[in-house]
C-alpha cells in the first residue's frame, strides 16, 4: 500500500506544466503505481480546463486556426506512420536480462539504453548506482540498488531529491518504503536507508546536488562526490 506521494503544490505544478521535467519524471513514475494521485491529477486537469474555458476570450484571425489546425493534423499524420514503420528497438541482453529491471513504468523503462549496458558503479558494500540520460541539466536522474539488508551509509543533502521506490523496500527513522513511494528530501535531512532482508531495494531518483555522508567518513568522501545531470 501506498504512503508516500507527492504533495498538492507539487501536482498543482505537474498538471500546469511548470514543474522541472527531471521531477515531472518522478511524479509520472509515481502515477504509474498509485491510482489517488491519477485521480487528483484527472481532478486538477478538470479544473484547469473550466479555468481557461470560463477567462476572457482573445479575438484571432482565421488564417491562426487555419494554420494550426493544419500543423496539428500534419504531426498526427507524422505519428500515426512513425508508430506503423518502427518498433522499439529490443534493451541490452544484460539489461533484458535483470530481474530487478524489467516490468518498470513505461516513463522509466524509455530512459534505459538500447544499445549497452547499465553502468552500475559501486557507491558502498551495500549501495550501487547508475546515472540514466533524460535530457536536462540540473538534476541527475538514477537508479540506485542497495543489496538486501543493506544499509546506507548516514547521510543528509546538499539539495532536492525525490526518490520513487520501483522494486523491494526500504526503511529509516522515518518509516517504511515500498513499490512506488514518492518521497522528497529536502537540503539538511539526515537518513540511513536500510533495504529489507528477502531482496534488493531499486530506487529512481532525482537528485540536484550530492549527498554529505556525515561523522568522519563524510570529510574523507565528501569532497569526491558530484552530481553529473544528463
Amino acid at each position: 500500500m501506498i504512503k508516500h506521494h507527492p504533495d498538492h503544490n507539487l501536482l498543482t505544478e505537474y498538471c500546469a506544466g511548470t514543474l522541472d521535467w527531471a521531477l515531472c519524471l518522478g511524479i509520472t513514475t509515481h502515477l504509474h503505481f498509485c491510482s489517488e494521485c491519477r485521480n487528483t491529477v484527472a481532478h486538477l486537469n478538470s479544473i484547469g480546463g473550466s479555468l481557461l474555458a470560463q477567462g476572457p476570450q482573445e479575438q484571432v484571425s482565421q488564417d491562426v486556426f487555419t494554420n494550426l489546425m493544419a500543423q496539428i493534423q500534419a504531426r498526427e499524420t507524422a505519428a500515426v506512420e512513425f508508430v506503423a514503420q518502427s518498433t522499439e528497438p529490443p534493451l541490452h541482453p544484460s539489461i533484458s536480462k535483470d530481474r530487478m529491471l524489467t516490468n518498470l513504468p513505461k516513463v522509466v523503462r524509455k530512459l534505459l539504453p538500447k544499445d549497452k549496458a547499465l553502468r552500475w558503479q559501486t557507491v558502498s558494500p551495500n549501495l550501487k548506482m547508475a546515472r540514466l540520460t533524460a535530457g536536462q541539466d540540473k538534476y541527475e536522474v538514477a537508479f540506485h540498488r542497495i543489496c538486501s539488508g543493506g544499509k546506507v551509509a548516514q547521510h543528509d543533502h546538499g539539495g532536492l531529491e525525490v526518490t520513487v521506490v520501483l522494486k523491494g523496500s526500504f526503511s529509516d527513522g522515518d518509516g517504511i518504503y515500498t513499490p512506488g513511494d514518492f518521497l522528497v528530501r529536502q537540503p539538511g535531512e539526515v537518513h540511513r536507508p536500510t533495504a529489507a532482508q528477502n531482496e534488493d531495494c531499486l530506487c529512481f531518483s532525482i537528485c540536484e546536488a550530492p549527498v554529505r555522508l556525515t561523522g568522519l567518513l563524510g570529510r574523507l568522501v565528501n569532497p569526491f562526490l558530484s552530481v553529473k545531470p544528463a
